[in-house]
């Protein structure tokens, strides 16, 4: 299927990304206040994944993210499963992309295109649960980070999806692992990191130097940003243009609320309609992949899709 990525950049439109997949599944009454966060729910209830997958392809989405963001080897061993099992539920969790996307296309006969389905691969501090993918604050080595992402991406390269969303990097060393394991990688790929401000990811890195690491780069087809408070998103695109002007750009920004780690909470709030707005200046700064990532709902998906046409 990874096709049909390398197509939609041949035809030059635009891609209406989806929210953040946890904020919808809280919306729907479910408890993510654990240690795997929305992968917990790929053990014991994996139809409330493919309900919010549909909730967004409802709202407009044309490219759905897989709840892989968070899942590791490890952290579903520690629900008693084998590490073969584990894999297997980071790798359906594209085939439950899949099933709301063929449950939407036939609720939707005349749809006029196919959603594609972006495997996510999180951070290494996604997993530790610590807030740490926020901050970009690190405690391990470059052969740690090589090892954790070496185990996981040839599990989401297999698992048939359009592309690989390695998103939400916040730590300029990990992007160099990345750039490195990527190149093994069959699966077309966008990386997008989290930036404290319009010029530097989390841990202080200039986004330059972080992004001039795909440049020309045989896999990786899209370079962005992500997580990011919404008013940061042009300044960052204008660096991305600079230093990547051969890659499609992505960009999905948080709500810009702030995140406390230590009780798992929001503070403040941006309008979907907002947020819709904004989308028009991003897209007409550069931006060809746009949607929304923490606290970004289907509202705010919804809105932009009209607001973008």
């Amino acid at each position: 299927m990874t096709h049909r990525f390398l197509h939609w950049l041949e035809s030059g439109e635009s891609l209406l990304l989806d929210g953040g997949l946890a904020t919808e599944l809280e919306a729907q009454g479910h408890d993510l206040n654990n240690t795997l966060w929305s992968a917990s729910l790929l053990h014991r209830e994996p139809e409330a994944i493919i309900a919010a997958h549909m909730a967004y392809l409802e709202a407009g989405a044309q490219c759905i993210i897989s709840a892989s963001y968070q899942a590791s080897r490890a952290g579903l061993m520690t629900l008693g499963i084998s590490p073969g099992e584990a894999d297997r539920l980071i790798a359906g969790t594209v085939d439950l992309a899949a099933e709301a996307r063929e449950r939407f296309l036939n609720t939707h006969p005349n749809a006029n295109y196919t959603p594609l389905i972006a495997a996510s691969v999180g951070p290494w501090g996604a997993v530790q649960h610590d807030g740490s993918e926020y901050s970009g604050v690190y405690a391990i080595d470059d052969k740690g980070l090589r090892a954790f992402h070496a185990e996981r991406l040839p599990v989401l390269d297999g698992a048939g999806a359009d592309v690989l969303a390695c998103e939400t990097i916040p730590n300029a060393t990990e992007a160099r692992v990345l750039a490195g394991l990527l190149r093994r990688m069959k699966t077309p790929a966008w990386v997008s990191f989290a930036c404290r401000n319009g010029e530097q990811l989390s841990d202080g890195t200039p986004l330059r130097n972080a992004a001039r690491l795909f440049a020309n780069h045989p896999t990786v087809q899209a370079v962005g940003v992500n997580c990011t408070a919404p008013q940061f998103i042009e300044p960052l695109i204008g660096v991305l243009q600079a230093v990547v002007p051969d890659k499609a750009i992505v960009v999905y920004p948080n709500s810009g609320e702030h995140y406390d780690a230590s009780d798992n909470s929001w503070h403040g709030t941006v309008t979907p309609m907002e947020c819709a707005q904004a989308a028009i200046s991003w897209r007409e700064t550069g931006a060809r992949l746009i949607g929304g990532c923490c606290r970004m709902g289907p509202g705010h998906i919804s809105a932009m899709h009209d607001m973008l046409g």
